[in-house]
């Protein structure tokens, strides 16, 4: 175990976590109105209804394989009947799926980006490097499952990157467990810090606005325009009259517009 090995795995994940997690409370604090995707659907739709879907529902996958493979303890997954067989057969087919779908929606999103140009000139430079990142944090991954899971005969991760992951949360890193780790998964995980450190400052804080407030807000009070429309009783339906005369208002009870 080297001084870098102890600067990525032991001091970089609280640099990245602290930015992350000030930088979002800076963000929303001084810039409410930034908070968005910059939506560009009105630019162009087509590939955005291919490409979008693939990417949400790929990279809704990909972290909750995550925190299953991370989070949760082998012995967990033992009690509740998930062998090591099953575990990393569900992983393999799992993962992969999840990592054609969002890989290909990414490329789709970044081509539409690249040659609609009203959709390039929306796009910000911090939005660039955030794809470039994401990107490449993606394609490192899926080189991990492919190359050394499939391919390459495997690795316990579970017993080594899990273990770490988990030590970071009782501020104890075990740096230890990271000295047998493939180079690939290493780079994986080094660029994902990078991106979390990113994401205040990119398009992605608007995973945290989900609209649930849709769900409990009231009901919108509005008059129609179609005259035939016209239910009695109810409070605001009614057709309005003149204070205490009972009468409609016509063009001549107006008082003159001067």
């Amino acid at each position: 175990m080297n001084q870098l090995d102890v600067v990525a795995f032991g001091v970089v994940p609280y640099i990245a976590a602290s930015i992350f997690i000030v930088g979002h409370l800076w963000r929303y604090k001084y810039d409410k109105f930034g908070w968005t995707t910059r939506s560009s659907e009105v630019y162009e739709k087509r590939l955005l209804r291919i490409g979008s879907p693939l990417f949400h529902f790929g990279i809704l996958m990909v972290i909750g394989g995550h925190v299953v493979g991370l989070l949760i303890p082998k012995t967990w997954l033992s009690a509740i009947g998930i062998d090591e067989h099953m575990y990393h057969l569900g992983a393999i087919v799992l993962g992969s799926l999840a990592a054609v779908m969002t890989l290909a929606g990414l490329a789709i999103l970044i081509y539409r980006r690249r040659t609609n140009r009203s959709v390039f000139l929306a796009t910000t430079v911090m939005d660039k490097a955030m794809f470039l990142v994401l990107g490449l944090t993606l394609a490192l991954g899926t080189a991990a499952t492919v190359l050394v899971q499939i391919f390459g005969g495997g690795y316990e991760y579970r017993g080594t990157i899990s273990p770490w992951f988990r030590s970071l949360f009782v501020f104890q890193p075990d740096i230890e467990f990271m000295a047998t780790v493939p180079g690939v998964f290493s780079a994986h995980i080094v660029c994902a810090m990078v991106l979390f450190a990113m994401w205040p400052f990119t398009r992605l804080v608007h995973v945290w606005s989900a609209p649930l407030g849709y769900l409990v807000r009231p009901y919108l009070v509005y008059r129609a325009r179609d005259t035939r429309r016209d239910p009695a009783g109810r409070p605001g339906w009614g057709k309005a009259s003149l204070p205490g005369t009972g009468r409609r208002p016509t063009s001549s009870s107006q008082p003159p517009i001067r």
